[in-house]
């Protein structure tokens, strides 16, 4: 099984991606152990700050046996190499950038680029690319920009980010193009500042469920 049916599958099993934006690479273990244990081996790390590289490699040095490790808001093929350098197993752009998915593509890393209009999906067709981060989604219509989508995109898979969260989840589930969620809901800043990783434990368990009423 190569990366890309790997990262689909993984996907398809769990439904959802946690949004990390840390800025304390001394919470990396902390918070990727909460994840383990509310049952969600999976965590997409932004590079929105400085601390992320650093969070990458403690998360790709101690913990690469149990959690998959993204790297996510990528927009150049700098940030991009850098990323895979850290550990990451995964490219996640807010955007289509031409760059980065080429990039990508000519090193062999699995890349999920960000869309929403029909034009940047054709753009991704162009590349080869079915799996595609819809974003920032609520912004863009949510679920009703999707359902108009799904009538001739049905071939991609989508993974909807921006205002997601426990209310709208499943709503978003429901559709057949979604193959997961992504949001930062499940680990909030407040809980991370305060080393409060029980909350985040308690987030994802609650998270877990309301994705688990929805199958794939």
């Amino acid at each position: 099984m190569n990366a890309r049916h790997q990262i689909e599958r993984l996907l398809q099993q769990h439904r959802l991606v946690p949004v990390i934006a840390l800025h304390d690479a001394e919470h990396a273990l902390p918070l990727a152990d909460a994840l383990l244990e509310g049952g969600l081996p999976i965590i997409e790390l932004t590079l929105r700050t400085q601390a992320a590289p650093e969070a990458m490699r403690h998360i790709a040095r101690a913990r690469a046996d149990r959690l998959t490790l993204w790297a996510g808001t990528v927009t150049s093929a700098e940030q991009a190499a850098l990323a895979i350098d850290c550990g990451a197993q995964a490219i996640v752009s807010p955007g289509l950038n031409p760059r980065v998915v080429e990039y990508c593509l000519k090193h062999d890393l699995s890349i999920v680029p960000g869309v929403c209009t029909p034009t940047e999906i054709e753009l991704a067709r162009n590349y080869g690319l079915e799996l595609l981060k819809f974003y920032p989604a609520e912004a863009y219509g949510g679920v009703r920009t999707l359902k108009a989508l799904s009538d001739v995109y049905s071939a991609f898979r989508f993974m909807p980010t921006g205002g997601i969260n426990p209310q709208n989840l499943e709503d978003y589930l429901k559709l057949p193009i979604v193959v997961a969620c992504g949001g930062s809901w499940m680990a909030p800043a407040d809980a991370l500042s305060a080393h409060r990783f029980e909350r985040v434990v308690e987030l994802v368990r609650e998270a877990v469920t309301l994705a688990g009423r929805r199958g794939p």
